[in-house]
């Protein structure tokens, strides 16, 4: 895996950052359902659903939150997702 391509993914709620760094993907759910995040990602915007975001990344491993609501960006490779936990 120490080939595979990464994102910069910042995951954050007003007064903590739950994961900053690069990753292979990330998962989440909107009102369309789960989707996934991958490298080269086409610019994209969400509000996301009560339920679960996993972050896989190469040195923290897998990393899962639940959450009740966020936003999330995706442009240029990089990821922000702001939390309402």
């Amino acid at each position: 895996m120490a080939d595979q391509p990464t994102m910069e993914v910042k995951v954050f709620a007003p007064f903590k950052t739950y994961f900053e760094g690069a990753a292979y993907s990330l998962s989440g759910v909107n009102d369309t359902g789960p989707f996934d995040i991958l490298p080269h990602h086409k610019n994209f915007m969400s509000l996301l659903k009560p339920g679960t975001i996993t972050v896989r990344a190469p040195v923290k491993g897998e990393l899962k939150l639940e959450v009740s609501r966020g936003v999330m960006h995706v442009r240029a490779d990089k990821v922000t997702v702001f939390l309402d936990v």
